[in-house]
């Protein structure tokens, strides 16, 4: 599994903002995260398209959602993002074609 660098800075400004709220509360988000991806790991398929070849993921007690393609049998997180945020915001990370993230992303 792949993390765009535009999502890994998401992530890194999720795990913040929740330790600012409550000590502990952003390694409760990373712990959620990582379950997440697991089970993307585990069957990426089983998620739902969002669009022709986007999926999500949500996270379990978080208002987050994670965007992935499945690219040459591996998988690429686009975005992790607030789920309440305006969907033009993510809507360049819902990317259509392989070449758009090309190899080794």
């Amino acid at each position: 599994m792949t993390f765009r660098p535009e999502a890994e800075a998401e992530v890194d400004a999720a795990f913040y903002l929740y330790e600012e709220k409550r000590q502990g509360l952003g390694a409760r988000f990373l712990d959620e995260l990582d379950r997440a991806m697991r089970g993307v790991a585990e069957a990426p398929e089983k998620s739902p398209l969002i669009a022709r070849r986007t999926h999500r993921a949500f996270l379990r007690g978080f208002p987050y959602i994670a965007f992935y393609v499945i690219d040459a049998n591996r998988v690429i997180v686009t975005g992790i993002f607030h789920g309440h945020r305006d969907p033009i915001v993510w809507s360049d990370r819902v990317q259509e074609t392989a070449s758009t993230y090309g190899p080794g992303t």
